[in-house]
């Protein structure tokens, strides 16, 4: 997939700006939350619909569909210059219904619909790097419990007992040594033993 420099730039821009709105303080998850707000405050975030759209468009985070990826595809490959609108991407591109009313408060300003066609395109860059994400992580766990299955087979059920502490150079070697470092530790550090 070919990916334009505005498109490029905008892209991490448009994560970080989520990453942002993803938990408080104190680690917890308060995306819809923070969503919900800023949807509530879509009339005055028009304003920076071309100074910032990133700001703007993780307004419709979760609300497209897309019937037609070869489209938008081919819109995030486009220089700024040559974007399409948002009635360019008629039958491409589908809004949730939730997102329908706050599309056609965007709509009354002058630069709406090409500002609904860049937010269509981040929020399919986010979900094409988010499926990769998964599935890299998928092909990382199978190839680890493949790794597992060959090396550790015999270390496992090794009934050589082997005490380690938490200052040993050598990385425990099985799920039981493993515990007993821990608990071994554990104890070093002033708490009791768990039985």
């Amino acid at each position: 997939m070919k990916i334009s420099p505005y498109f490029h730039d905008l892209r991490s821009a448009y994560q970080a700006e989520l990453d942002d709105l993803v938990s408080d303080s104190e680690g917890k998850d308060v995306l819809r939350k923070r969503l919900a707000e800023k949807r509530n405050e879509i009339g005055f975030l028009v304003q920076m619909m071309e100074l910032a759209p990133e700001m703007v468009a993780v307004v419709f985070h979760q609300g497209y569909r897309f019937a037609r990826p070869a489209a938008v595809e081919q819109l995030i490959s486009r220089p700024v210059d040559e974007l399409p609108g948002w009635n360019d991407l008629a039958g491409a591109v589908h809004l949730e219904p939730w997102a329908e009313s706050l599309a056609k408060t965007v709509l009354r300003e002058p630069a709406g619909g090409r500002f609904l066609a860049i937010a269509a395109g981040l929020e399919y860059l986010h979900a094409q790097a988010r499926m990769a994400s998964m599935a890299t992580a998928a092909s990382r766990t199978d190839s680890d419990r493949d790794d597992d299955d060959e090396a550790g087979d015999d270390a496992e059920h090794d009934d050589e007992y082997n005490a380690l502490s938490a200052d040993d150079a050598m990385e425990p070697q099985n799920s039981r040594t493993r515990e007993e470092a821990a608990s071994n530790w554990l104890s070093d550090v002033g708490f009791e033993r768990k039985d």
